[in-house]
């Protein structure tokens, strides 16, 4: 038999009261946050597409802020070269064709190479120029270190110190900018290629000819990881140079029997073994060791071809002082042709990569909208439902506390009236 206790009937109207009351607040949370999924077991499917979405939204975000950070990295630096490197190059080459006119005395031709002088020294300014956020432009990964150093000492002819060489002490591998999903961006153009004229060529006179590879390991060819296995021959690694990414050609010297690299267009060739494991371009000749200081380190014995755009004016700088009129109106102006070509192709490089940010950019801003939408449809409130489903909970609220008025037992305080 059912057992009737007298403070059943308060405990109910407490319970249901509860009840109403948590609705209301429910309906109230959706009405702040404009979201019908409050917690998970409101629409557990309904909330895994919202996190999706979010997530996504998130990313979007992200990837918009990256290409407009890439957009105006591409600007800063396509300026330079437009702007400054250029302008200077073109000046340069106009004196070359000048100073290859027999008619100009030798005293001509060391004015103009003292002007030439004094544009190179802008050029290397240039070259270590910083960009709005205090790194080094053209410095690849290493923002942080100046990629190139004036030599300076005395040249035949000049009658004062003058640059004699420009090391190069920059760049590794170009920093990467994500633009969306496995979707990268090369962001920097490091001083290897941008200051660069010639396609470079190393001879290894290491002879290969019963070379095998110990212990596996890696090499890296202009940052691009190249594996090899034990037992791996010259013509093996070879094959793999080739087969990999890096804008280099490697082949056999049919005269040593050992290694050549060449670059497929101009720039400085970076190459280092990995640490840990087999030491094949130590091994190969190729280099001595890793790159100190950021900068290479080539064999004693191996042969290196192909200079910087700072070697083709230094060239021509002496060829005026010399008073050599054969040297400049042949190298000395040719020189400074694969000087305008490369410093060209470099402003078209970098005019494309930012042509390709903009369009990830329009894609992205498209994008945003639209899994917005489509988060409000998975998570949005109808408000105008919502606020008639608050009113009709206040109502029966009201009505509960009314009937609970009327229908409770009377209260001690009933009693002492």
């Amino acid at each position: 038999m059912k057992r009737i206790a007298t403070n059943m009937p308060v405990t109910d109207m407490q319970f249901h009261l509860r009840r109403h009351e948590d609705n209301m607040s429910n309906i109230q949370k959706k009405i702040g946050t404009g979201s019908r999924i409050q917690r998970l077991r409101d629409d557990p499917i309904g909330a895994a597409h919202a996190a999706r979405y979010d997530s996504f939204i998130t990313r979007l975000n992200r990837f918009e802020t990256n290409t407009q950070v890439a957009m105006k990295h591409f600007d800063n630096t396509h300026d330079y070269l437009a702007n400054e490197i250029m302008p200077i190059t073109h000046r340069i080459r106009e004196l070359a064709v000048n100073a290859a006119n027999g008619t100009n005395t030798p005293d001509d031709l060391r004015i103009m190479a003292l002007e030439v002088n004094e544009l190179l020294k802008e050029m290397v300014s240039v070259s270590n120029a910083l960009g709005p956020d205090t790194r080094q432009v053209f410095a690849g990964d290493k923002v942080f270190t100046q990629p190139f150093r004036i030599v300076e000492g005395t040249v035949q002819g000049g009658g004062e110190t003058m640059i004699t060489a420009v090391e190069y002490r920059g760049a590794g591998p170009s920093r990467k900018v994500e633009i969306g999903d496995n979707m990268f961006l090369d962001l920097d153009l490091g001083g290897g290629e941008a200051f660069w004229a010639e396609r470079m060529q190393i001879y290894s006179t290491t002879d290969a000819t019963d070379y095998r590879v110990q212990e596996p390991g890696a090499f890296f060819i202009d940052g691009v990881e190249i594996n090899v296995s034990v037992g791996d021959t010259l013509p093996a690694i070879v094959a793999k140079i080739n087969d990999s990414p890096a804008p280099v050609k490697a082949y056999i010297d049919p005269t040593s029997r050992g290694l050549v690299l060449e670059g497929t267009n101009a720039h400085l060739i970076r190459a280092e073994d990995r640490v840990g494991g087999a030491t094949v371009l130590r091994d190969l000749g190729i280099i001595a060791g890793n790159m100190e200081n950021n900068a290479p380190n080539w064999s004693a014995d191996a042969r290196v071809y192909g200079g910087s755009i700072f070697d083709m004016v230094i060239r021509l700088r002496d060829g005026m002082l010399r008073g050599d009129h054969e040297f400049i109106g042949s190298q000395g102006i040719a020189g400074m042709e694969l000087v305008v070509n490369n410093v060209a192709y470099r402003m078209a490089d970098v005019s494309s990569r930012k042509e390709r940010a903009e369009f990830a950019w329009m894609r992205i801003t498209q994008q945003i909208p639209n899994v917005t939408d489509m988060l409000g449809r998975e998570t949005g409130i109808d408000l105008a439902q919502t606020i008639t489903e608050m009113k009709m909970s206040q109502v029966a609220q009201q009505a509960a506390l009314q009937a609970a008025a009327k229908i409770l037992p009377m209260s001690l305080l009933d009693f002492l009236r």
